[in-house]
């Protein structure tokens, strides 16, 4: 057995308390005996959602003597309400404890610096491993079994139940759902999303006409009982009639018949998107990532790909899928496509010359025109929202899910985290505010003059008329409420941490098997080591004069099994980005280390 880091795991500490455990309060000593993954999450953040899809076969298979733990740590100030983050374990199927930490508590504690990071705690209470980002399952399952056999040898290791408490459930026809489309009837089609099906509804927004989907999580296409989808999302009519469905959690694109009420695949393999996958080919053959929403325009089926912060493209003549827009880097930055960068795409709305683009995690209003360039109307970046009207370039949003194009050329866009529907004119540079007091508002539907939103926290339609004048209401702007680096001026050392997990190497059969990509916000921050490299170290030299802003930071590693007998070893890809706000001051730290997975032995 490897000598392994100890550091004694600090106390779990939330405001708003526990969530799935029956109204009982835990401490890490209520816990000893267990294994105990801590998983440091937020809602609105895919690649949290991504690590929680990760750890249910880990959490089903080692249920006797693994804990996990979601240490709920909001970014915006929406997120840090507990109904909301009720809302979401119930929303996106947690079933473990999950700790309300509005405050950041815990997270400060533990040192966490990204959504999302995991931290295992062993059975006598010692943090021995963190990682942050996605593509870490393997590995802690590795460590998990090596645990359970140490602690089993030495006496310390307890079996038994946990401690979740299943919560009781409530009977509504629909459950956070989250898109709808308009039927050709007057009827409408919504994605169930919670209970991964599809609902065909009469004009009235309530009446069920049927369902698509048995209700249960899976991959299967076939007739109405039969289909199986994960938390579907956008919904878009093809150029046949069929329905084009982003099937989230498959990483596909299902298609609906509705004549026959068959469900075919489009585009997906099932499998998630890495980088160094395709990025183009036949639909059925290449990985996607959480496609959240869907429209057609310019010929195509655009697809906001929420996983990988871009926009794709399936054309139905051939069966196609290609990158249209986005890098891959998460931030706002506008330009010809292949040079723009998204945050979580999660809707779309097409006229004949714009694509509209919710970019959620940006709290951004953008679009594509026809030459495929990326603009932006509303929006400043990852770390502004708010609720502001007036012109567009002062205007804030907060993580905004959907948006509609209206008669008149403006658009309406789901504010999602504001509880609103607010409205941006193009011909006059203006934002206002059509309706408050909706509850997570994540679609919405134009239907004779009117607006059917899709109220996803209160799991229904509701219609509203549009109003003449705009609804006035106070500003509010916010800023992420993350404590800022202190780092001292002149250069910095940046150090990814990374450790193969046991029983496996860097793969470098084809080169390199690390990249490091380094920017700022703004720009003018570096005077020197921003771009791409392949080490995952980077000395970097501070500019003269700035004194605050973010450092963007998207770090890859491979690892592949090290055993020489096996022909065809298993390889996993380690990916993280951060956002890490500074400040720079006298007596700052010269190194920032970022854990991507291990343990930084220099702390």
């Amino acid at each position: 057995m490897a000598t392994r880091a100890r550091v004694r795991a600090p106390e779990l500490i939330g405001k708003g308390g526990w969530l799935n455990t029956g109204d009982q309060q835990y401490t890490l000593a209520d816990l000893r005996g267990r294994i105990v993954i801590l998983d440091f999450w937020t809602f609105c953040c895919v690649n949290c959602l991504h690590v929680l899809d990760e750890l249910r076969e880990l959490e089903e298979k080692h249920r006797d003597t693994v804990v996990i733990i979601g240490v709920h740590s909001p970014k915006f100030v929406h997120e840090a309400e507990h109904q909301a983050v009720a809302d979401a374990v119930e929303r996106y199927e947690v079933h473990h404890p999950v700790l309300d930490d509005p405050e950041l508590a815990t997270w400060k504690q533990y040192a966490v610096r990204a959504w999302p990071t995991l931290v295992v705690v062993d059975p006598e209470g010692y943090v021995v491993a963190q990682h942050a980002g996605e593509g870490h399952a393997h590995a802690i399952e590795k460590l998990v079994e090596e645990l359970e056999a140490e602690h089993a040898a030495k006496g310390t290791l307890r079996r038994g139940d946990g401690p979740y408490v299943a919560p009781e459930p409530v009977a509504t026809h629909l459950r956070f759902p989250g898109k709808a489309l308009l039927l050709a009837d007057g009827g409408f089609l919504v994605s169930d999303t919670t209970r991964h099906r599809l609902v065909e509804l009469d004009a009235d927004g309530e009446s069920v006409r049927r369902h698509f989907g048995t209700g249960d999580r899976g991959f299967t296409d076939g007739g109405p009982e039969e289909v199986r989808f994960s938390e579907p999302q956008g919904l878009a009519v093809l150029p046949d009639g069929r329905i084009a469905v982003a099937d989230t959690v498959n990483h596909a694109i299902r298609a609906l018949d509705l004549t026959t009420g068959t469900t075919t695949t489009l585009a997906g393999s099932g499998r998630q998107w890495w980088q160094g996958a395709p990025t183009s080919g036949a639909g059925r053959e290449v990985d996607l990532s959480s496609p959240w929403d869907v429209a057609w325009f310019d010929g195509r089926l655009w697809i906001a790909m929420a996983g990988v912060h871009q926009l794709w493209t399936y054309d139905p003549g051939n069966g196609t899928v290609r990158v249209a827009a986005g890098t891959t880097n998460e931030g706002l930055v506008d330009g010809p496509g292949d040079e723009a960068w998204f945050a979580q795409p999660s809707g779309l709305a097409a006229t004949a010359e714009r694509l509209w683009v919710a970019d959620s995690e940006t709290s951004a209003l953008r679009y594509v025109d026809l030459e495929g360039a990326v603009h932006t109307a509303v929006g400043t970046g990852l770390f502004d929202f708010g609720h502001r009207d007036g012109a567009a370039d002062k205007a804030l949003l907060q993580h905004p899910l959907g948006v509609t194009a209206l008669p008149d050329g403006s658009v309406a866009v789901c504010d999602t985290y504001n509880h609103a529907l607010r409205r941006y004119d193009p011909a006059s540079g203006e934002v206002t505010t059509l309706a408050t007091d909706l509850r997570e508002p994540s679609d919405a539907v134009l239907v004779d003059g009117d607006l059917v939103v899709v109220e996803s926290a209160r799991h229904r339609l509701t219609r509203l008329r549009l109003p003449e004048e705009a609804v006035r209401v106070a500003d509010s702007a916010h800023r992420t409420q993350r404590v800022a680096t202190e780092i001292a001026p002149g250069a910095l050392r940046l150090d990814i941490v990374f450790q193969a997990p046991a029983g496996q190497k860097l793969d470098t059969r084809y080169g390199p098997s690390t990249r490091l990509l380094v920017s700022s916000t703004p720009p003018e921050l570096l005077a020197g080591g921003d771009g791409a490299g392949t080490d995952l170290f980077r000395d970097l030299v501070l500019a003269d004069g700035v004194t605050e802003g973010v450092l963007h930071v998207s770090a890859m590693a491979a690892s592949c099994d090290d055993d020489p007998a096996n022909e065809y070893p298993a390889c996993h890809v380690h990916q993280q980005d951060w956002g890490v706000p500074v400040r720079v001051v006298a007596e700052g730290t010269p190194r920032l280390p970022l854990v991507l997975a291990g343990m930084d032995e220099q702390s």
